[in-house]
């Protein structure tokens, strides 16, 4: 059984009371709110995703809710709670389910110690992975999102899991989000893209996100070896451009994208040499998806072969 098999009213009865439990990555996550904005994000975007029984071990107690009852009324706002604690300032109201995508990825990149974790998506084929790791504003999002459109299977939008024990990487399977242009861009990749709400105004101007397909959800479980690390780059009106990376210059690339290399010390050392040791690494510029997608293909294609 599904999240989308609640009605609205269970939905958010559950969410009132004893609280939804929602894979996230490694962990499980509790999450109680009364927002109808996170209401609204879940069934459109969450529904795919098992409703997983009671009574099981639950990683963390997650939380949005106002920060004080002045603020539900006179400007109201949202606070994100992660077993109680707060780690970010309140937000708008209508800013909650940015908020809950922003505060999940917070829980796993702080807590997630047995994996090397990089800021990087992550998509699948043929059991192997792609790893696309960039500066915030370089296009990772958007490629990642035209990628999952074009067939592959998404891991994740933001997070690379890196397991310390096997190099394998661990699926975090969950919308993924867009900016600004972006949205429109993804929005016209065809009618079978689902998008949320529109969120204006935040930190990161306007924000949206996209459903992750079914049988990435599915999948979850499912991890991949890394094959691809490319870096890259999109520029309005830019023309394609794709160079080959030294290994060197790679591996010290991610350690800038690394959210815990200094906490894990060796370990983390000896994973980052393995997946750099064990990937094509790549720079990418272009100017559109039309130019970046088919020579993504070539060159994954180029290596399976």
């Amino acid at each position: 059984m599904t999240l989308g098999a609640l009605s609205r009213v269970e939905l958010q009865q559950r969410l009132a009371g004893a609280g939804l439990l929602l894979p996230c990555g490694p962990f499980v996550v509790r999450l109680r709110t009364r927002s109808a904005e996170i209401v609204e994000g879940l069934q459109r975007l969450y529904r795919d995703f098992p409703l997983m029984p009671e009574g099981g071990f639950v990683d963390f107690e997650v939380e949005v809710r106002p920060p004080g009852l002045a603020r539900r009324f006179l400007r109201p706002q949202v606070g994100f709670y992660c077993d109680g604690r707060a780690p970010f300032k309140p937000l708008p109201r209508h800013q909650a389910f940015p908020m809950l995508e922003w505060g999940l990825n917070w829980v796993i990149s702080t807590h997630a110690h047995d994996h090397l974790v990089l800021h990087a998506a992550v998509l699948e084929r043929d059991g192997r992975a792609l790893l696309l790791s960039a500066d915030p504003g370089s296009g990772k999002s958007t490629l990642c999102a035209g990628l999952v459109h074009a067939g592959w299977r998404l891991l994740s939008d933001e997070l690379a899991l890196l397991e310390l024990s096997s190099g394998r990487v661990r699926p975090v399977a969950r919308p993924i989000s867009l900016k600004n242009e972006s949205i429109e861009v993804v929005r016209g990749l065809g009618d079978e893209v689902e998008l949320s709400a529109v969120c204006a105004d935040t930190t990161k101007g306007a924000v949206a996100h996209m459903r992750p397909p079914a049988d990435s959800v599915a999948r979850r479980a499912e991890m991949a070896l890394p094959a691809w690390l490319v870096f890259p780059r999109f520029t309005r009106g830019g023309q394609l451009s794709v160079e080959p990376v030294g290994k060197a210059h790679a591996f010290m690339e991610m350690v800038r994208h690394a959210f815990n290399y200094g906490f894990l010390g060796a370990s983390a050392f000896d994973a980052l040499a393995d997946l750099i040791e064990r990937s094509e690494t790549f720079r990418a510029g272009y100017g559109s998806l039309t130019q970046i997608l088919p020579e993504i293909d070539r060159l994954t294609a180029a290596d399976r072969s």
